[in-house]
């Protein structure tokens, strides 16, 4: 069966976890634009604030729609075969998004405190 020390891991990652859970919900900032690419490109911006409904694409091809409401941003529909971004929930935190890998689209939530530092490598 389970030993003392391996009870005491158990605890030790649990707690772990937990701390790390709480640091990342305290440290969410809250976004205050909507950026959309699309092929790697910069398509549209828009502040999150202010509610708006767009088509991203060509209906009659490839189309993603896009809902902004109340400070969340969600796709509200779309052609791709598959859906998930569809299905993917609301996002408003800065850093979230939401992208549909067939229609190359990529809806990312930015704003908030911007840091000098993008990345930090060894």
């Amino acid at each position: 069966m389970f030993k003392k020390k391996d009870i005491q891991l158990a605890f030790v990652i649990l707690i772990i976890a937990i701390f790390a859970l709480i640091l990342i919900t305290l440290t969410k900032e809250e976004g205050a634009t909507v950026v959309i690419t699309v092929n790697g490109k910069v398509s549209q911006t828009f502040p999150l604030n202010e509610n708006h409904t767009m088509i991203i694409g060509d209906e009659s091809t490839e189309y993603n729609i896009l809902e902004i409401k109340d400070g969340f941003v969600s796709m509200t529909d779309a052609n791709c075969p598959d859906k998930l971004c569809v299905k993917h929930n609301s996002i408003h935190f800065s850093h979230e998004s939401i992208v549909c890998l067939p229609h190359k689209v990529v809806v990312e939530i930015q704003g908030g405190e911007e840091s000098e530092v993008d990345m930090i490598s060894n």
